[in-house]
């Protein structure tokens, strides 16, 4: 079932921070991927389902640059079937020395209507990819290609990717501080209670800022944040 509009709005107006602890709420541990980051941090959070890439150790008969000439090749292959909306993540197995992508696969992408691309490894060109109007995370840069060192292997099989589980139809969500994954069959749920949680953070922010001490108010404990809380509500329109 497609991601629905709405709950794709939602998830753009709340942080990764936020997700995690619902999800963390419903006994998920391991859904940040860890060791990427953005390279430009956007307004909105980049969200959409996943795609997946898998790359294995590359075996050097088999990865010469030949290879690209076959339309089957699965990174070839994946930037061509690769959704709109969805976002491609990519398993390089947590190796930055050799680029999972570079700019031109990247601008297709961004053509296409791809809402986002995620390696745990690196990107070439990275430079470039950072100025496109397409949300990409990524450990660090790299510019040797992929197969010096990877092999591309499956497209939309489960992955891992930064030691977090990635099943095809996930919905990523990215912001300035990194990728998180939420299980499609939560993401609806997991999106309401974020936009609430959301409200009652901005609300705490405004009162820390004034002076308020933390006691009672974050968490509330005190029932007086709670009517205050509402009140804030109403006059905020949240």
């Amino acid at each position: 079932m497609a991601l629905p509009n709405e709950t794709r709005e939602k998830l753009k107006g709340v942080s990764t921070a936020t997700l995690a602890t619902a999800l963390f709420k419903r006994g998920f541990r391991q859904q940040f991927i860890q060791d990427v980051k953005p390279l430009r941090v956007r307004p909105e959070s980049m969200v959409g389902e996943a795609f997946t890439l898998r790359y294995i150790p590359a075996r050097e008969d088999l990865n010469k640059l030949e290879v690209f000439r076959d339309p089957e090749h699965p990174q070839r292959k994946g930037v061509e079937m690769c959704p709109p909306g969805a976002v491609l993540v990519m398993d390089s197995r947590k190796d930055a020395r050799a680029a999972s992508a570079g700019s031109i696969l990247v601008t297709r992408l961004m053509v296409r209507g791809v809402a986002g691309v995620v390696t745990d490894g690196g990107f070439r060109d990275a430079v470039e990819i950072a100025e496109m109007d397409i949300p990409t995370y990524h450990s660090r840069p790299s510019a040797p290609t992929n197969l010096t060192l990877n092999h591309a292997i499956d497209l939309n099989v489960p992955i891992g990717c930064g030691d977090a589980p990635v099943f095809p139809g996930d919905v990523i969500v990215g912001d300035g501080d990194g990728v998180i994954v939420i299980p499609a069959h939560l993401a609806d749920e997991i999106a309401a209670e974020a936009v609430e949680m959301t409200a009652y953070e901005d609300f705490v922010t405004e009162r820390v800022r004034g002076g308020q001490p933390i006691i009672g108010l974050y968490p509330a404990t005190d029932p007086a944040n709670l009517e205050a809380f509402a009140a804030w509500r109403k006059e905020k329109g949240r």
